[in-house]
């Protein structure tokens, strides 16, 4: 049996590709505070229609020249930004080459732009739109305002926003541990994101044809 294009992934969310990302940096000023580590998760459905994770990046950060650090910030994520052994790449590296995934699967999705997922997303967002105009990158695949905010999403769903506890909620383990790690918070938000539209899809919310049976 064919499957429905309502199940493709394009058809999904408005011709938008989602992709979580996660910040950790040395601070709440996206203008002045440095961007100290970025994990990318790429998504996909399968042949049924469930949204699964697909594709990671994941990068540590060189501070910008002229960077501000808060040490509270770095207290609570633990990062020392001039340990050598970080391994940091500058931004504009790690954002060429995240976006170049995103570019690819977009083409490979039928999509038209990439939309960024991300709990408490206007934190990420703000971060991810001032490194994009520090490098003045070109090839910014994400769309200019619209975000989807999973710590929204779960609130509305489970009643839950903070993420350990929405991710308990839904059924996901959370390993408080490796919290605020950018690599383990992606990974979480991602699988939260991820089980909150397949729930929505296995109440029968999606295609919305169905809603008005």
């Amino acid at each position: 049996m064919p499957i429905s294009q309502k199940k493709f992934l394009h058809e999904r969310f408005r011709s938008f590709y989602p992709v979580v990302i996660d910040l950790e940096t040395a601070g709440f000023n996206p203008k002045t505070n440095a961007i100290l580590e970025i994990a990318a998760i790429t998504l996909r459905m399968d042949e049924s229609g469930w949204l699964q994770k697909e594709n990671t990046l994941h990068f540590h950060i060189e501070p910008f020249k002229g960077a501000i650090f808060q040490p509270e910030a770095l207290a609570f994520n633990k990062i020392d930004p001039f340990n050598p052994l970080r391994g940091a790449v500058s931004e504009k590296k790690a954002l060429t080459t995240i976006f170049n995934l995103v570019n690819k699967r977009i083409k490979i999705q039928n999509c038209t732009k990439g939309i960024v997922v991300a709990h408490n997303a206007i934190f990420d967002f703000n971060f991810l739109i001032s490194a994009i105009e520090r490098t003045q990158i070109q090839m910014n695949p994400f769309h200019t305002f619209a975000t989807f905010d999973t710590a929204a999403l779960s609130g509305l769903v489970l009643g839950q926003t903070v993420l350990a506890k929405a991710c308990k909620a839904i059924g996901l383990s959370f390993d408080n541990n490796q919290a605020h790690s950018a690599l383990y918070d992606a990974l979480q938000t991602a699988n939260l994101f991820c089980k909150l539209v397949n729930r929505w899809k296995k109440l029968g919310g999606w295609p919305p044809e169905k809603l008005l049976k």
